[in-house]
């Protein structure tokens, strides 16, 4: 069984920062993508960022610019810090990975979900 674990949701005010943490456990073999997801009310998941593992990482537009993805592929976790948020940032971000548990399974797992709320 995989878990992903977030933490670092919170309320900011407009301009503020948060940075998330996800940590993945379980009978991993090894990730090749990990990411974030977001779901504001009202509004379908959408992508925010990924990243490879060998590094590569992807944005959503609105991202681009404010948010920066990482991973620390030994702790077999990813970050997502985020400056400079605007109200409509709020949303519950999940975290994603792709995780390789054998030769013949890859599985997708998602974390629970942490809430961001922008708001002055």
């Amino acid at each position: 069984q995989v878990q992903l674990v977030e933490v670092g949701g919170g309320e900011v005010q407009p301009g503020g920062s948060l940075r998330l943490s996800c940590a993945a456990s379980g009978s991993i073999f090894s990730i090749n993508v990990m990411g974030w997801y977001r779901q504001a009310p009202g509004k379908q998941r959408e992508l925010v960022a990924t990243i490879t593992s060998g590094g590569s990482s992807n944005y959503q537009d609105s991202a681009k610019g404010r948010f920066t993805i990482s991973r620390d592929t030994a702790k077999k976790s990813v970050y997502l810090q985020m400056n400079n948020l605007k109200p409509e940032d709020t949303a519950v971000y999940y975290c994603y990975a792709e995780v390789v548990l054998s030769d013949y399974e890859v599985l997708d797992y998602w974390g629970e979900g942490t809430l961001v709320t922008v708001s002055s």
